[in-house]
């Protein structure tokens, strides 16, 4: 049984014998003395696809559920279908647009590092890594004299995925992006990767 004070987000658990994910969650400390810390939640029921928001207190337990995560690779999209392929045994399957359209903005083709979530041999979900390399598609031009601590500005990755950046950097740049919050981390050495 997993605490509530325990999860985090992406964590899996069963409520009424579903499998569930933690989407978001947010932690409230009363200022009053003895008072327990609130954790909300929001799940996201992995085979209805439904949203539900729960309260509690830190200790309340939560129901494990039984999954294996398996080491996959995003190989394309064809229209709302996306293509994986286990890296185990090499078998391929697809999830629709709106099974996956949490890591949507993470995901390009032939990218490795990712894993599916599976139960009673059928795929969840899927796990985007922590850190992804995304190359900027778009963004204003760079600002003569920009430094590194400068402002930032608005760019447009290959996913779509809008993410503030230092104005030094221009379009066709990779750079790092953190997949739990979505920002900027730092510029890509690619070599690295």
């Amino acid at each position: 049984m997993a605490k509530a004070c325990d999860l985090k987000k992406g964590s899996l658990i069963g409520i009424n014998g579903l499998p569930h994910v933690v989407e978001g969650m947010s932690i409230t400390t009363p200022s009053a003395r003895g008072a327990s810390s609130i954790y909300r939640f929001r799940f996201r029921n992995l085979v209805t696809k439904a949203k539900q928001d729960v309260s509690c207190k830190g200790e309340e337990p939560f129901a494990d559920i039984d999954f294996e995560r398996r080491p996959i690779q995003y190989l394309y999209r064809e229209a709302d279908l996306y293509t994986f392929m286990d890296n185990e045994d090499f078998s391929q399957f697809t999830l629709q647009k709106d099974a996956i359209a949490e890591q949507l903005l993470y995901l390009v083709e032939d990218m490795e590092g990712l894993l599916a979530l599976m139960s009673d041999g059928k795929v969840l979900t899927i796990e985007v890594p922590q850190k992804v390399v995304l190359t900027i598609e778009t963004c204003d031009p760079v600002m003569k004299g920009a430094s590194v601590t400068a402002r930032t500005k608005t760019a447009v990755c290959q996913t779509g995925l809008v993410v503030q950046v230092p104005e030094y950097l221009e379009a066709g740049e990779p750079i790092i992006v953190d997949t739990a919050t979505g920002t900027f981390l730092s510029r890509a050495n690619v070599s690295k990767f």
